[in-house]
């Protein structure tokens, strides 16, 4: 007999954390505070970009670009995670599930594209630095920008409607803590072969290209760094990349590492574990990271506190 579809009333379980039952309390705390620190701190930077004339270049612009992304990106999952914990529930409907999947892909895939655009603006300003403002103008800042909300927005909303056209039977678990699309596409009772071509060329598009991308702005850079004489002028150079280079450090080793070692059948939370690095605590410390190191942002960090006080 042919399966029904039964995607207008059904709803899913996110086992998520569920191994963990006498910790739930704590997973709570945690991932709250995380949340907190994350919006607030990624918040700043935006605040302080736009109040600080000397922070409206292209590179703090792509960085408040970024620091937007990553408040929609750790807001997608985890609000829903801590309600879930809270009243004791593992549900997740249907809409609310297809949702949580556009928003994820659409902010992840902004990230991934915002690095990439950084990593350019980077190696424009090491590599060719008497060119930058006229390579870097307004008009291709706010292009590269517009082009990766695009980018974003389509493969999100094509992967979001391939997936309405799949019906869900029995199996309604998901092992994880969020609508995790791979693992909504292994409950699915129905062909998903289309879903998984699109999906591994996807990856090939958004993740191996911008990534070998990267690593050549970067080679090119680092090769450029060396050719400096003065041991200051390559500190300096080093200085101005080194915050991307963390963040990019960061994002991609968690995330390659989940997807390439982690088996999506797998009942192990390992892999869930691992996720949190780059869907929570990633989005948590680019803030520090890009603001800890940099005297330009702290100044203007402390240009905002003193504003919000004299209010």
């Amino acid at each position: 007999m042919k399966p029904e579809n039964q995607t207008n009333i059904l709803e899913f379980l996110l086992l998520g954390f569920s191994q963990y039952p006498e910790h739930q309390p704590m997973l709570f705390g945690l991932f709250l505070l995380m949340f907190v620190v994350a919006v607030f701190g990624n918040l700043l930077i935006i605040l302080a970009v736009s109040i600080d004339s000397h922070l409206h270049t292209p590179m703090y612009f792509f960085l408040s670009n970024l620091s937007f992304s990553d408040i929609g990106f750790i807001s997608t999952t985890i609000p829903k995670m801590l309600v879930n914990i809270q009243t004791q529930s593992k549900s997740i409907s249907y809409a609310e599930c297809i949702t949580q999947i556009y928003f994820f892909m659409l902010f992840g895939g902004m990230d991934i594209l915002l690095l990439t655009v950084m990593a350019y603006d980077r190696f424009v300003a090491i590599c060719h630095p008497l060119h930058y403002s006229v390579i870097m103008n307004p008009q291709l800042s706010g292009l590269l920008v517009l082009v990766s909300w695009f980018i974003s927005f389509s493969y999100s909303l094509i992967q979001s409607l391939l997936m309405l056209r799949l019906s869900f039977c029995t199996n309604q678990i998901i092992k994880h803590f969020y609508c995790e699309y791979s693992r909504a596409l292994t409950i699915a009772c129905s062909d998903t072969l289309i879903n998984h071509i699109l999906l591994y060329i996807l990856i090939c598009v958004l993740g191996f290209i911008p990534f070998s991308g990267i690593l050549y702005s970067y080679c090119k850079i680092v090769s450029s760094i060396l050719r400096i004489p003065s041991t200051d002028g390559k500190y300096k150079a080093f200085s101005t990349c080194g915050s991307h280079l963390s963040v990019v450090s960061l994002f991609y080793g968690t995330g390659l590492g989940v997807y390439l070692s982690s088996d999506v059948t797998s009942s192990s939370g390992k892999d869930v574990v691992a996720s949190v690095m780059y869907t929570v605590v990633t989005p948590m410390l680019n803030p520090f990271i890009y603001s800890l190191r940099n005297k330009d942002i702290k100044k203007a960090l402390k240009t905002l506190g003193r504003i919000l006080l004299l209010k």
